[in-house]
């Protein structure tokens, strides 16, 4: 009689495969990951320029039309009474220092001349210009380009700011 052992377990080719497969995932994941959470801030950028086109908006109900004066001063008031009331925070979600300040991650409305382009817009790691929202008065963004801006009347501005992962945010009132 021939007795047939049947033995239970898995073999070591077996065990090799499953383990090399699992690694791959988690490579996946790991890779993936960092360009989800740029994904995800780039969109809390464009919120936030939303949220600063409303207060904007509000503003001008307030004020006969006029939009806040265009100084680092004049846009900071602004900032206190509008967008930072009642607890509320106008934060930039990397959380990074802004290049105004060594311990600020606030954004930093920086006013720039009506109808000129702003220089210098990068959204590399340490960019100076992470945080930075530039405010152009007498503008709108143009739909072709949302870093170009057209002339406009003198109620109107446009604010941009880089992404980080490339590219600009462009957005009037």
């Amino acid at each position: 009689m021939n007795a047939q052992t049947n033995k239970k377990g898995f073999t070591i080719i077996e065990v090799v495969l499953v383990l090399a497969i699992a690694g791959l995932i988690f490579l996946m994941v790991f890779v993936a990951l960092p360009a989800l959470q740029r994904n995800q801030r780039d969109t809390a950028r464009k919120n936030d320029m939303s949220r600063l086109v409303t207060a904007v908006q509000n503003y001008s109900s307030a004020n006969r039309n006029n939009i806040p004066t265009n100084t680092l001063a004049g846009w900071q008031s602004f900032v206190n009474q509008y967008l930072t009331t009642g607890g509320d925070t106008f934060l930039d979600p990397s959380g990074r220092n802004t290049a105004q300040a060594a311990s600020v991650n606030t954004y930093v409305i920086t006013p720039t001349a009506a109808g000129t382009l702003t220089a210098g817009f990068s959204s590399s790691g340490t960019s100076p210009t992470q945080n930075v929202i530039y405010a152009t008065p007498s503008t709108t963004c143009s739909t072709s380009n949302a870093a170009a801006t057209t002339s406009a009347g003198s109620r109107k501005v446009s604010f941009r700011m880089a992404l980080e992962g490339g590219g600009y945010n462009c957005v009037n009132n």
